[in-house]
């Protein structure tokens, strides 16, 4: 069982798994906090930080022997 594991360890075991609960919880935290920066931006009509495929890239950034002319 899950609580004889803890007791065997003398409390070991709760501490690691609150710390391990307390990182959890600070990563789940800042991946939010990217994400909300994220939409806001594309509201705002920013562009994206991140190279993205060629073919989403705007037209003027298209290469010069393109047959789109």
């Amino acid at each position: 069982m899950a609580g004889d594991d803890d007791r065997a360890r003398g409390g070991a075991g709760r501490d690691a798994k609150a710390e391990w609960e307390r990182r959890l919880a600070e990563a789940l935290r800042e991946n939010l906090l990217k994400r909300k920066a994220q939409a806001r931006g594309r509201r705002a009509g920013e562009a994206g930080q991140r190279a993205g495929l060629t073919a989403a890239r705007p037209d003027d950034a298209k290469p010069s022997g393109s047959s789109d002319e």
